[in-house]
């Protein structure tokens, strides 16, 4: 842990006690996880008191921890003489229309993730807190305390489906109004539910089951570089083959 960041880490164990669940350090940076109930009051220390000074929350984003670790690559140890085969069977999650989800050992599922910027005294620092329940994930809103949380919320929401207590407008931002699922869900189909295209004749939009069959593009020719093959020629003339 480099110098700054383990300064910072243990500053906030020091001052937030068991109220911060876990901390961590990665390539310089800490990550602070919080449970939703100490969010609010973590946040607000975090923003106001001068040792942390974090006035600047500078992105928010949901995280869906199904299949965390999960690969459909074969590594080199598994993998044939033909190459590696990624995605041949389909396994990962959302591949079909009901993909299989690892949980991998997850304990929870969702988790949401805010980035802090502090001006004065130039440091970052991630701030996690994982929804309590899978099956309707609940955060406290962070709107109260930076502002700009707002539009980062409603595409958390629309997206993975966190619903952020306390937010003053939440409703889908990117996704049409009758979007049905959060398409950034693991188990979520990669060909989606339906397709959409304009009716001339109805004069409007109409949506239909997805038409186009599920299938997994694997390149099975490996073809020769052109760069190489003068020179492989003027190799095998050089020594007389």
């Amino acid at each position: 842990m480099s110098e700054h960041a383990s300064e910072l880490a243990k500053r906030i164990v020091a001052r937030f006690g068991d109220r911060v669940a876990a901390v961590h350090e990665r390539l310089g940076q800490v990550t602070v996880e919080v449970t939703p109930a100490s969010l609010l009051e973590v946040a607000r220390a975090l923003r106001d008191e001068r040792e942390f000074c974090f006035e600047q929350l500078v992105d928010l984003c949901g995280v869906d921890y199904a299949s965390y670790g999960f690969s459909e690559w074969e590594g080199s140890d598994e993998a044939s003489s033909g190459g590696f085969s990624r995605g041949v069977e389909g396994a990962g999650p959302g591949r079909f229309r009901f993909g299989e989800v690892h949980f991998a050992g997850i304990a929870r599922r969702f988790a949401s993730v805010v980035h802090l910027l502090s001006i004065a005294t130039n440091r970052r620092l991630r701030l996690r807190s994982f929804a309590p329940d899978d099956e309707l994930p609940v955060i406290p809103s962070l709107t109260a305390v930076w502002p700009g949380a707002n539009w980062f919320e409603r595409e958390a929401f629309d997206l993975f489906g966190i619903v952020y207590e306390g937010h003053p407008d939440l409703r889908r931002i990117l996704t049409d109004y009758g979007f049905v699922g959060h398409p950034f869900r693991k188990d979520f189909p990669l060909i989606g539910n339906v397709e959409v295209r304009y009716d001339p004749e109805k004069g409007r939009v109409v949506y239909e089951p997805v038409s186009i069959e599920p299938r997994v593009l694997v390149p099975r020719v490996v073809r020769e570089d052109s760069r190489y093959l003068q020179s492989r020629a003027e190799q095998e003339a050089s020594e007389g083959r």
